[in-house]
């Protein structure tokens, strides 16, 4: 595909499609809270690119990421996890 928005928007949803309704329960749960803690891994929907992250502590520079598209490691099932990190375009932990 030459569009590389596109192919992140069908990756996105690829990945959405993967969670069970419990995940999503935990995943909009997840969205209230104000950030994650130091050190929990996430994906941020909105920059796939990016692959696995890790929180940063709130005092570090740059540290936020909006909730509203973050699906963070704790919300889901561990085969859940290993599934949607197969299908990002780049694994490594940031």
């Amino acid at each position: 595909m030459k569009n590389p928005a596109a192919a992140e928007l069908i990756t996105r949803e690829s990945i959405l499609k993967l969670l069970s309704d419990a995940e999503v329960a935990h995943v909009c749960t997840a969205e209230t809270q104000a950030q994650l803690a130091p050190g929990e891994e996430f994906i941020d929907l909105k920059r796939l690119s990016r692959g696995v992250r890790k929180a940063r502590p709130p005092e570090a520079a740059l540290s936020t990421v909006a909730m509203a598209r973050v699906l963070p490691r704790s919300a889901l099932e561990p085969a859940t996890w290993t599934k949607i990190v197969a299908q990002l375009p780049h694994h490594a932990v940031h």
